[in-house]
């Protein structure tokens, strides 16, 4: 290779690099404008709003780029604003901000369960998708699973399949994963009614219905 080539090699890499780097500029401004101009708090509660998993308090802390132990003191004292704890004669949300698994994350208020349960199966079609259904057949066979889990099984994204499972009452929370803390799912005793079977137990064997009937599962019953 030339000098004359090389020199050439440089300047085009160092050219990329600076389109780049401009390009990155805009992005970086805007997200110090947020930052500036929003309090802590509503960056807290974007954040968390978007999250289908626990965020823990360094996560972010390195999203709004701020210090862990200020960021711990914004979600006490949004805690206390959603319990209606934080000044006199206020009442509490309908959700609440909860510290599971080592992470936050924005809950219904349990009291209003019941009137959340009722609106989201009016809400919801009758008829579950092809997705949803070979979702739920993961779950059924292989809880309790994470949602990570359940991906790579099916090789998709399947978070808005699982959080209409969940709304459909099929599927629900059922503990975290002791060393991710993701949450792990399970079926719901609605689903058991829906099939018209008393336990899993009385689930059809799966391998009959699969080429390879150990690939992606690992239940004895198969």
């Amino acid at each position: 290779m030339t000098d004359e080539t090389m020199s050439a090699g440089a300047s085009g890499t160092a050219a990329e690099s600076a389109a780049i780097t401009e390009a990155a500029a805009p992005v970086d401004a805007a997200l110090a404008a947020v930052r500036a101009e929003h309090p802590l708090e509503q960056q807290l509660e974007a954040l968390l709003l978007v999250a289908d998993e626990p965020v823990s308090a360094v996560g972010l802390a390195t999203a709004v780029d701020r210090p862990v132990r200020e960021v711990r003191r914004a979600l006490d004292a949004l805690a206390a604003d959603y319990d209606g704890t934080a000044a006199e004669a206020a009442r509490p949300r309908g959700f609440e901000l909860r510290e599971v698994a080592g992470g936050y994350r924005f809950y219904v208020r349990e009291s209003l369960d019941p009137l959340v349960a009722d609106f989201v199966q009016q809400q919801s079609p009758t008829r579950l998708s092809q997705a949803a259904l070979e979702t739920l057949a993961v779950v059924a066979y292989r809880q309790p699973i994470s949602r990570g889990a359940i991906a790579s099984v099916r090789a998709v994204n399947v978070d808005s399949v699982v959080r209409t499972l969940v709304g459909r009452g099929l599927i629900t929370e059922v503990g975290h994963d002791p060393e991710t803390g993701a949450i792990l799912y399970g079926t719901d005793d609605a689903l058991l009614g829906h099939l018209g079977i008393a336990g899993l137990d009385e689930l059809p064997p799966i391998a009959p219905l699969l080429d390879d009937p150990t690939e992606g599962f690992d239940d004895e019953r198969f």
